[in-house]
């Protein structure tokens, strides 16, 4: 896998939580920088960019780190379940204010599933114009499906485009190469549902 280490485009750095997030997974797991790079296809190099928060690592980028890690979605957005005081929400509710937000630059993810651990993962996708799950095309168990909140989108599943706009819906086998992108000139959002993810089974 070839990633290019860029800046985002308004100057930031990418959220230094995800890097520490994903730092401290890999020590806990016991790994070191060359042997998650063997393991996710991700060269040393973009890890530890990624690690220090100096570059925005795209959707597909953190899938293949997750994946190598053998960790849950909450745990990549650092959403650790804690002892719930007793006026504490069930266990199967999130609030609003609550959500986690991972900023990847041009796209940014906030999880909508509670912190127990799901194998049905539901987010809100946020893409500014030029926007893009990662350029070249995602494949892995996963059943995915979503809703277009507002603006338009452009999904590719299997070299199948669809271009769709507010209201439209779609379902699709992850294992298909696929990916989205924003290419209007407004924002966008996407109800992003993620279910019967295999690699999450035994977590």
């Amino acid at each position: 896998m070839n990633e290019r280490i860029t800046p985002p485009d308004d100057g930031r750095a990418s959220d230094p939580h995800v890097g520490s997030n994903l730092r401290n997974l890999r020590k806990a797991k016991g790994l070191s920088l060359q042997r998650l790079a063997e393991a996710s296809g991700v060269s040393v190099g973009m890890i530890s960019q990624v690690e220090r928060g100096l570059a925005n690592p795209s959707m597909r980028l953190l899938t293949s780190l997750r994946r190598a890690l053998n960790i849950s979605m909450q745990e990549l957005f650092g959403d650790v379940a804690t002892a719930a005081p007793s006026n504490a929400d069930p266990h199967f509710v999130r609030r609003r204010e609550n959500r986690p937000v991972i900023d990847l630059g041009t796209l940014h993810k906030e999880l909508l599933t509670p912190t127990d651990r799901h194998h049905l993962q539901i987010m809100i996708l946020r893409l500014e114009p030029g926007g893009e799950s990662g350029g070249k095309a995602l494949s892995y168990p996963a059943e995915k499906g979503g809703l277009v909140l507002a603006g338009k989108v452009m999904l590719s599943v299997d070299g199948e485009v669809a271009e769709m706009t507010e209201g439209d819906s779609f379902v699709f086998d992850s294992v298909r190469p696929h990916f989205l992108r924003n290419s209007s000139d407004a924002p966008a959002e996407v109800l992003w549902i993620i279910g019967a993810v295999q690699f999450d089974r035994h977590l």
